[in-house]
């Protein structure tokens, strides 16, 4: 998709369509030339509605305000509805700013556009795709708000990168396990460097089993396909910042020997959405070359069933020397991270470290399909993730610790349990069980990222298709930004 910003008034620049965004049902706007025609066919401009008059080459679609969260969806929306529809190759669109020098919200129409109009067709003998190819977006505005052409041009080109970079974790996400398992991983991270100023490492079983990383090995001694841990790293000179990203990249999950039941295991390819988003991460911090040092490290690993598998009642050891004792094989992605956070931070000593992770179906239970769950040791850490991922359209939720879910994860036979001894607050303890891997220099400076709930959901819902959405790749690289324009590296 190519866009273009021009100064050109709307009604001088040719295009195959315009995009017309009705906000808060004002059809008396002067954008809205059609009110008639729309009154005729129902349209009502609610948010995310659409409405394509085809006789005057516009489509409409409704929009709750001028609000990023509001304009990014109904862009998407409208983008969706083109797909398939050959006779349109090229759209224009004016400006919809909330606040004078403001680029948030046409940065915000951009993502929606690329994020719209994605599909995963891999697998389907018909292809249906988005035939747009060339966007240009008008300065002249919706409502009386200036913006400078250099600094739309810089929002537009950033919004392109982000949404480019969580299409292309999406695509991981959403490819099957037959044809994504952990040496794809590495191949897709070497692949990124290799187009990219990144540098990566890929770290296999011999030299895993020297660093004792012991209980990542135990999930993957069940399958086939051998565990990969991916360490990508950005570093420009003089860094704003170290930070350090960490994934849970379980290409598929059977539940090991605690099997999963049938229903549960379908959607499975989606737990490797964690390190999928620090891959999404990696591409953008590169692509925008940002002033901030940024590690990604990835644990690669199928947890699957056979004579060799690992079992509940098994005690490992971790890389810190902390031994774990096994009650449930289905909660392996805890023990694959605890390894890999182990590892992270005895080669990188970063100013922040998160992980990411699929990890719990209790923080679905508990915040819903589309929200990620938020914990750690330190408060102003998990609010500095809750709010990027709302500057960046994510909705996120902290979760707070509290001694008496630890208290839960206590064994008679080990340092500590893989699950806790209640059903209840799964999400918290399984960010308790995490801290446990956490050292005296990282302990306040941690965040652990829950997104179970929005990484893969069967539906549309916003900007986000059905199956993969790239849950964690805005919230992130949003954030790294920020770090990039206020931190000074210690």
């Amino acid at each position: 998709m190519n866009f273009q910003v021009t100064i050109d008034s709307i009604k001088d620049i040719r295009a195959d369509l315009e995009v017309v965004v009705v906000v808060d049902k004002k059809f008396k706007h002067p954008f809205v030339q059609d009110k008639k025609v729309l009154k005729r066919m129902g349209f009502g401009g609610s948010q995310g509605e659409v409405a394509l008059v085809a006789t005057h080459n516009r489509l409409y679609v409704g929009s709750n305000s001028l609000k990023s969260q509001d304009i990014r969806p109904a862009i998407a929306s409208a983008m969706r509805s083109l797909i398939g529809k050959k006779s349109y190759k090229s759209i224009k669109i004016a400006t919809y700013l909330s606040h004078t020098k403001c680029t948030a919200t046409l940065r915000a129409m951009a993502e929606g556009m690329v994020l719209g109009s994605y599909t995963f067709d891999r697998y389907k003998s018909k292809k249906q795709k988005s035939s747009i190819k060339d966007v240009t977006i008008s300065l002249e505005g919706y409502a009386e708000h200036e913006v400078t052409l250099d600094s739309a041009l810089r929002a537009v080109h950033y919004a392109e990168i982000l949404a480019d970079s969580t299409n292309f974790t999406r695509d991981i996400v959403n490819t099957t396990p037959e044809d994504c398992y952990p040496e794809t991983l590495a191949e897709i991270a070497q692949k990124l460097s290799n187009n990219s100023g990144l540098k990566c490492e890929i770290i296999k079983p011999k030299r895993l089993a020297k660093e004792g990383m012991h209980t990542l090995l135990a999930v993957a001694r069940a399958s086939r396909h051998k565990p990969r841990v991916i360490h990508l790293a950005h570093k420009p000179k003089n860094p704003k910042a170290v930070v350090t990203l960490v994934g849970k990249g379980l290409t598929y999950d059977s539940g090991g020997l605690s099997l999963k039941p049938a229903d549960f295991m379908v959607t499975m390819k989606s737990d490797k959405s964690g390190g999928s988003a620090v891959l999404g991460i990696m591409k953008a911090v590169s692509e925008m070359n940002l002033p901030i040092e940024v590690h990604g490290f990835v644990g690669a690993v199928e947890n699957m069933i056979g004579g060799d598998a690992y079992k509940p009642d098994d005690v490992l050891t971790a890389k810190n020397g902390k031994t774990i004792e096994v009650r449930n094989t289905d909660a392996e992605g805890r023990l694959v991270l605890a390894d890999v956070l182990c590892y992270a931070q005895q080669e990188i000593k970063a100013d922040y470290i998160f992980d990411m992770a699929t990890l719990t179906g209790a923080c679905v239970v508990g915040v819903g399909h589309y929200t990620s769950g938020i914990m750690s040791n330190a408060s102003e850490v998990s609010e500095l993730v809750v709010k990027s991922a709302h500057n960046a359209g994510e909705l996120a939720t902290k979760l707070e610790f509290n001694t008496y879910l630890k208290d839960t994860l206590k064994s008679q036979i080990a340092d500590i349990c893989n699950i806790s001894n209640t059903r209840y607050g799964g999400a918290i303890t399984a960010g308790q069980f995490l801290s446990e891997f956490i050292d005296e220099h990282h302990k306040d400076k941690w965040a652990h990222i829950d997104i179970a709930g929005p990484a893969f959901v069967e539906h549309e819902w916003g900007e986000n298709p059905h199956g993969a959405s790239g849950a964690g790749v805005r919230m992130m690289t949003t954030l790294l930004e920020k770090l990039s324009k206020t931190q000074t590296h210690k």
